[in-house]
């Protein structure tokens, strides 16, 4: 039977994140997290029935902490609608993203797993696809110019951007990657 102390849950799929982050999917084993959590050993196995559990309850909490603030979302609302909306839009994800930089590398240990175990992969697909269409669907209410292609395009390009700043942050510049968040709403968002 799962524990319900909802605080001491969240400390632990954290601390899951955390682990995800540092050690691997293969890394992840409750007592990994107890330790993570600062937890007596078998505080997890009390709260998750087992690794895939935590592995799924992981990948939605990523979601949920990546999840801009409301004040972010008013901001960008009130803005223009051209491509330097875009640029301001762009720049507060990836910032937002590298402030939470285990989550996102816990993330991609996730999407791997994900590969070999069909309920996370379902979880992360549904989650994904809930993400695309969100941005879509703002895109659209924010009267922001260029179509869906153009929303699915720059997710994909940023992600990858996104994954080069996190993993190997040699590879751009910081100058670098502001040229490049231009370029790429430049020739992917028509005028």
């Amino acid at each position: 039977m799962a524990r319900r102390n909802d605080e001491r849950r969240a400390a632990l799929v954290d601390a899951a994140i955390e682990v995800l982050a540092v050690e691997g999917a293969r890394g992840l084993t409750f007592r990994a997290v107890d330790t993570a959590a600062g937890v007596p050993n078998g505080t997890a196995s009390n709260y998750f029935a087992n690794r895939d559990d935590l592995l799924t309850q992981a990948g939605a909490r990523v979601y949920e902490r990546l999840q801009p603030d409301e004040a972010a979302v008013a901001r960008l609302r009130e803005g223009a609608t051209d491509r330097e909306a875009y640029a301001v839009l762009m720049r507060e994800l990836i910032g937002r993203i590298s402030a939470f930089r285990a989550g996102y590398l816990a993330l991609l240990e996730l999407r791997l797993e994900a590969t070999r175990r069909p309920e996370l992969r379902a979880v992360l697909t549904e989650r994904v696809r809930a993400d695309v269409d969100a941005n879509v669907a703002y895109h659209r209410e924010s009267g922001l110019t260029g179509d869906a292609t153009a929303v699915k395009l720059l997710y994909l390009a940023f992600n990858w951007l996104i994954v080069e700043q996190l993993t190997l942050p040699g590879v751009f510049s910081e100058a670098e990657r502001e040229r490049l968040i231009d370029a790429a709403i430049e020739r992917i968002v028509p005028q």
